[in-house]
């Protein structure tokens, strides 16, 4: 992986994991996540503007990769979102992880990637801090509780959430491919955006928006250009690095996200957290120089 392609998916996860800090600040988080990608795509619009060259036209495959990858994406939130409500989240978490199984399988299947030892070992460190970073404690059957309960709705929803998002890295690296980043994420983005708004038309959307937007306009608006840096960085990055790097490496989010609970939120870092940053961070080097 070259060194700027490195560089912009380590700024992606940053952006990640700021704007998944501000979603935690709401209440509604669908709702938010709607202005979230309202402000976002009202943004890409704007830029767009002052661009030279007029978007160019997408052919038929382009315009279904944006929308597969916006459907599985979106597909993602919901599963996590339903995985979180019913089931226990050191139990759910770790099992929405399981994506880093699949892509770099993917990968090689429909890609053509060949991975190195050095960074295949880097993207098993990776997905080991992930699926350990919620654990709550560091014992053998606390490892393997999640695949005991494979029974329960939330187990379920987890593993579907992992797996639709590994559908989804493809559809993105596929469409970066062949189409221009910055103009295939502005297509993700508003598919995205009309696969939220239909699905939320039949649960009061306009009085939840507008009781968000009261609670949290400053938050919202902060939100989207947070969102659109981490959409446009990551998929950047993606065109020049192979779909089995790019996709574990944005998982430095979980680091970034624990530096910032530690040092702004007042949280603590017990050993599991611990070891888990130490394995993602140990699996970013072993990505970057192998």
């Amino acid at each position: 992986m070259t060194t700027f392609a490195f560089i912009l998916i380590v700024l992606s996860a940053l952006a990640h994991a700021l704007w998944n800090l501000l979603v935690k600040q709401s209440r509604d988080k669908t709702i938010f996540i709607w202005w979230m990608f309202f402000c976002s795509g009202g943004l890409l619009n704007l830029l767009l503007l002052f661009l030279p060259q007029p978007f160019p036209v997408p052919d038929w495959r382009t315009l279904l990769l944006a929308l597969a990858g916006g459907f599985c994406f979106v597909s993602y939130h919901l599963f996590n979102g339903r995985a979180y409500r019913e089931g226990d989240l050191s139990l759910t978490y770790p099992l929405s992880q399981t994506a880093m199984l699949y892509v770099p399988l993917w990968g090689f299947l429909f890609l053509g990637e060949r991975l190195s030892a050095v960074g295949l070992a880097g993207i098993v460190c990776i997905a080991a801090g992930a699926y350990c970073v919620q654990l709550r404690r560091l014992a053998l059957d606390e490892v393997l509780r999640p695949f005991r309960r494979l029974g329960d709705a939330s187990v379920q929803a987890a593993l579907a959430a992992g797996f639709v998002y590994s559908v989804g890295a493809v559809t993105d690296k596929l469409g970066v491919s062949g189409y221009p980043p910055l103009y295939f994420t502005y297509l993700l983005v508003m598919s995205m955006f009309v696969y939220l708004t239909l699905m939320l038309l039949p649960f009061d959307a306009p009085g939840r928006l507008l009781a968000e937007w009261r609670r949290n306009r400053l938050i919202i608006l902060c939100s989207g250009p947070v969102m659109m840096s981490s959409f446009l960085t990551f998929r950047f990055g993606l065109k020049l690095a192979p779909m089995s790097y790019a996709v574990p490496l944005r998982q430095v989010s979980l680091l970034i996200g624990v530096l910032i609970g530690v040092l702004f939120l007042g949280e603590t870092c017990g050993r599991i957290r611990f070891l888990a940053a130490c394995m993602i961070l140990a699996g970013v080097f072993l990505i970057r120089f192998g």
